[in-house]
């Protein structure tokens, strides 16, 4: 029998050496690993560009231990590969005038179109070399590797040793994915100070403004003030910031109006604009807009406010100059016309005169009329639309409905129209001014009576929206209907459906008028119609909450 000790004593130490062998590559991997890791960890630690670039040097040499390393990054606009950071290096080439490689050029562009690792002995005559000047580095061994974030290249990283050295497998792996470690790192880094550079210009150009600006968060809290708004509220930043805007010490009126305004547009994309007279006797204005996340998503909460103002006082004294001018431009029109008016009226009264004459002079008469009657609706759209005068107040709609139909009834009983007034119980008020909204409405009336039949029907109505935050007042008629194509124009200036010749001509104002005294409240203007079967003129107005603060 042959003795099986001696093969069984080699089975054993080849099991023994191949364990160690395992021994040694795992422990090798999990070098790797922790090394890798430790990368990782170092690089991740800073947003700051420059900070992350020592970093993520300092962790690579000490990982593989080599003399120099190096990190170029890819400039696209500029389709240049630059160096950002050095270490090791004989000669600065980051300092005053940093390295710049074309893309595709030298050694480097090798990396790029290859996507892989390029591994060099020394340079020292290297035609590869795209700056001459780095030929004098002693360069022995250098190893560059492609650093890649979010799927793509975005710089080179590069090992250098002073010495011949060869790069093993293992360290070019750790290599590689140090280098994607860091391409990460560097990639968020960089898209960081942009948003950082974005971020300073943007504070640089809302300090800068004319306008005051005012931001706050999802929990009302301002958390922007600049210096417009110091200027305009007499308020310091630091009183107001990070503190609740209803809890600031800026004046109540505004407080209440912003309040207010909120309400109007929370929920709804858009803004709404506020008009204040403070009691100093000036005139603000404001554009207060929501901001939603994710944008354009309506019916939520809005996740902060932006409140744009301005001091308005010199705009309105202009404005109440000009109003003056056209007023006192109208009175001089007035009166030629009114004594016109007056000497054809006698003569008309006084004198016989044959028929076709008669005729003349009641179209004159007519003209001047009409003329009067423009001269008057201009001054009140110029006057509305100035804001001059214009009240803000409580307005109780139910008794305004009421009285401005009761009026009109005289009226509309000469074609023997059919009334019908329907209010919703316990109509909120609004805050405007009752004498505007009355017109707006006598308009609408007036307008209804103008184009609906002898024996048609005219009902005005006044109801709440389902949210209790607007009320629309509508007047509905059975005319005759407007086309759509017209319907488009209906509240421009001067704009008139084609009319039958039984129909009196108007100025064209009216609509305009209450498209206006609409807006002026924080309104809307509408109209349904169709051919056949009648119109419905109406306006929709903010639901007002009365604050004790602002009367």
């Amino acid at each position: 029998m042959h003795d099986e000790r001696p093969n069984q004593g080699e089975a054993h130490r080849s099991l023994v050496e191949r364990n160690l062998r395992l021994t040694e590559e795992v422990k090798r991997r999990v070098d790797q690993l922790a090394a890798i890791n430790t990368v990782a960890t170092t690089v991740s630690q800073s947003l700051d560009l420059n900070v992350t670039l020592e970093v993520a040097l300092d962790a690579v040499l000490s990982v593989i231990r080599v003399e120099a390393a190096g990190i170029s990054l890819i400039d696209e606009e500029a389709g240049e590969l630059v160096l950002m950071a050095q270490r090791g290096w004989v000669q600065d080439f980051v300092t005053e005038k940093p390295m710049r490689i074309k893309l595709g050029k030298g050694i480097s562009g090798q990396v790029l179109a290859t996507d892989d690792v390029v591994i060099t002995g020394s340079l020292a005559g290297d035609d590869r070399l795209a700056v001459p000047a780095f030929g004098n580095e002693p360069v022995q061994a250098m190893a560059m590797a492609p650093m890649h974030a979010h799927g793509k290249i975005v710089g080179i990283l590069s090992v250098i040793s002073h010495h011949p050295y060869t790069f093993s497998d293992g360290e070019i792996t750790v290599l590689c994915a140090i280098a994607d470690q860091v391409g990460v790192a560097l990639d968020n880094a960089r898209l960081y100070e942009r948003v950082r550079e974005e971020q300073a210009r943007l504070s640089a150009v809302v300090q800068s403004a004319a306008d005051a600006i005012i931001a706050t968060d999802s929990h009302s809290r301002i958390n922007l003030f600049n210096r417009a708004a110091e200027r305009l509220f007499q308020v310091g930043a630091d009183d107001v910031l990070g503190r609740p805007l209803f809890d600031s010490p800026l004046p109540r009126r505004v407080l209440a109006e912003l309040r207010r305004a909120m309400a109007r547009v929370e929920g709804r994309e858009g803004s709404t604009v506020i008009d204040l007279q403070m009691e100093n006797g000036e005139f603000w204005s404001g554009v207060i807009s929501p901001v939603y996340a994710p944008p354009g998503h309506t019916g939520k909460s809005a996740e902060g406010w932006v409140i744009v103002m301005q001091n308005v006082s010199h705009l309105k004294e202009a404005e109440r100059s000009r109003v003056q001018f056209v007023q006192s431009a109208a009175h001089d029109l007035r009166n030629p016309l009114g004594t016109a008016l007056s000497a054809m009226a006698m003569l008309q009264s006084e004198f016989e005169m044959a028929e076709d004459m008669a005729r003349i002079l009641e179209i004159a008469i007519d003209g001047i009329v009409r003329m009067q009657d423009l001269i008057d609706e201009l001054l009140n759209l110029e006057h509305i639309e100035s804001g001059v005068g214009m009240k803000h107040q409580p307005v109780d709609l139910s008794d305004l409905l009421t009285r401005t139909g009761t009026e009109m009834v005289p009226l509309m009983a000469e074609h023997h129209h059919s009334f019908t007034l329907e209010l919703e119980p316990d109509l909120p008020p609004v805050l405007g001014d009752a004498r505007w909204l009355r017109r707006a409405l006598e308009n609408l009336l007036a307008n209804a009576i103008k184009y609906t039949p002898d024996g048609g029907k005219i009902t005005l109505r006044a109801f709440t929206s389902g949210d209790g935050k607007e009320v629309t007042l509508e007047v509905e008629d059975n005319g005759p209907g407007i086309p759509p194509d017209a319907q488009v124009h209906l509240f421009e200036r001067f704009y008139r459906v084609a009319v039958t010749e039984d129909v009196a001509p108007g100025t064209g104002l009216g609509l305009a008028i209450v498209k206006s005294v609409a807006e002026k409240h924080g309104g809307r203007v509408f109209v349904r119609s169709k051919v056949g079967e009648g119109s419905t003129f109406g306006l929709v107005l903010p639901v007002g909450q009365v604050d004790d603060e602002c009367h």
